[in-house]
């Protein structure tokens, strides 16, 4: 056949990007404008993040290469169809109105403002949450958006949100992921998503994109929040459409669009920080072998070049909440501030882990989390006085299974916010203060006080006094409580 045909697809986005399904198509000579011989509905596969149920049309060799045979039927791969808006001149991927763009000034998130323009056709605006990623992030970020293409930047600043509604809630709950990864980017995702939604609603936009690899879970965290939120919204994942495949690719597209961007090939460490911690992937890390360079390193000192004398801090808490440095009292945003230097100054919070993403595959990263990890140590220091057995137990066990909800992307879902709310009546009583010291990337305990403490000195001191424990008790107890161990003993078992 050698006339060129317009074949109109009428498609359906799926989580994977592939989607195949029966469905009205007819091919359509383009030269004739006739119907092919067979008048066909065939099956076809398409892939794009643009909008589900659109129909969209693209130049290429007639996709029913059944013409002379009406009976046969077939279904086209997503690498067979090779329908990509950026080798088809002037074809575009879909139509958009306006596009609110998760934007940090890196490189791939500074790569994704001309490529929306150019398959999209769309505005593009640029949006940027301040969630404590340091002054410095955010200075010439308007411009460089700008220069991109972006209609103009939005700047949020989410600092206390962030902390006081995401972070502590996770403190609160003990939430740790994989016993080691205290979540600091999981966090962040939902309450920037969150913003990003509520930016689409005030500006009238009808999409909104992020720079998330196709092999990460960020991509699952911002998408569940954007679903869950405003499920209407047209969601444009760049990174599992284009073309690029890798960080030097990304390098290459932006020097011939002349977009500006912080990262060379000689330096290909992937980070994502806030005011909770900083993260290091990439580069010499992807081999689990490989020892980080202490140059890496943005938050803390190295233990080993740490104060030669430990420094003593007290937290105050209330309701497994933090509150309090030193009997003063701040603001969420401003007691993680300060703990954060002086957690950093001692080296304290690396974490070296390699972990199982959500997408099945493991990766290794590099956590820096000086003042969370103070917290973290801090409010279930205050917990061994307030919980009884059963009580810690359980909460630990849902600890677990409230991580992997937040690691998944999660937040909104109604099984953590029910998780959240046993959280909160438990921690009630979770009042007082923990001193901790502080020594070459270690936290150490120094002290407990609650007014809520179920310990009791009179009690548990070896000197008998308190007339509520006698020791006699304890024999049959002990019987009781082995009854069957003797039991199977008996038996031979």
């Amino acid at each position: 056949m050698s006339s060129i045909q317009l074949c109109y697809i009428h498609f359906s986005a799926s989580f994977s990007g592939v989607s195949a399904f029966p469905a009205p198509n007819i091919c359509y000579n383009h030269t004739s404008g006739r119907k092919c011989r067979s008048g066909r509905k065939d099956l076809l596969a398409a892939s794009s993040s643009k909008v589900f149920g659109e129909s969209l049309a693209f130049p290429e060799q007639c996709v029913n290469r059944t013409c002379a045979n009406a009976g046969a039927r077939m279904v086209l791969a997503k690498d067979d169809l090779k329908l990509s808006a950026s080798k088809i001149k002037g074809v575009l991927r879909g139509k958009l109105n306006k596009v609110v763009l998760a934007y940090s000034g890196g490189l791939d998130t500074s790569v994704i403002v001309p490529w929306l323009r150019e398959n999209y056709d769309c505005e593009v605006v640029c949006f940027t949450a301040d969630v404590g990623q340091g002054v410095g992030e955010l200075q010439g970020l308007e411009a460089k958006a700008k220069a991109s293409g972006a209609s103009q930047l939005v700047v949020k600043d989410l600092k206390e949100e962030f902390v006081e509604d995401y972070i502590f809630p996770c403190v609160r709950a003990g939430a740790v992921y994989e016993r080691k990864y205290l979540l600091g980017t999981s966090m962040a995702r939902p309450v920037i998503a969150k913003a990003m939604v509520d930016v689409a609603r005030e500006i009238g936009a009808d999409a909104v994109s992020h720079g998330c690899t196709g092999k990460g879970n960020d991509q699952v965290r911002f998408e569940l929040t954007f679903f869950a939120l405003n499920p209407r919204l047209t969601v444009v994942a760049p990174w599992r459409e284009w073309d690029i495949r890798g960080r030097e690719d990304a390098i290459e597209y932006a020097k011939e669009h002349n977009v500006p961007v912080p990262v060379t090939k000689k330096s290909l460490y992937s980070r994502d920080r806030n005011l909770w911690h900083i993260s290091h992937e990439g580069d010499i890390l992807e081999d689990p072998a490989n020892e980080p360079r202490e140059d890496m390193y943005a938050m803390t000192v190295d233990p080993t070049k740490a104060p030669d004398q430990p420094e003593y801090v007290e937290i105050g808490i209330e309701n497994g909440i933090p509150v309090s440095i030193n009997g003063k009292e701040m603001s969420a945003a401003t007691l993680l501030t300060e703990l954060n230097e002086i957690g950093g100054r001692h080296g304290i919070g690396r974490v070296d882990m390699v972990e199982n993403r959500l997408v099945g595959m493991k990766s290794r990263g590099v956590y820096e989390t000086p003042g969370g990890t103070i917290i973290t140590f801090a409010v279930r220091e205050l917990e061994s006085l307030t919980l009884d057995r059963e009580t810690m137990q359980l909460k630990d066990t849902l600890a677990i299974k409230y991580a992997e909800l937040v690691y998944a992307g999660r937040w909104f879902d109604p099984l953590r916010k029910s998780l959240d709310a046993f959280m909160e009546k438990v921690t009630e009583t979770s009042t007082g203060s923990v001193r901790v010291t502080l020594f070459k990337g270690t936290v150490n305990v120094a002290s407990r006080k609650s007014p809520f403490s179920l310990y009791r000195q009179d009690i548990s001191s070896f000197e008998e006094g308190s007339g509520i424990y006698n020791q006699a008790d304890a024999a049959g107890f002990i019987r009781l409580y082995g009854l069957p161990i003797r039991v199977r003993a008996m038996q031979g078992l």
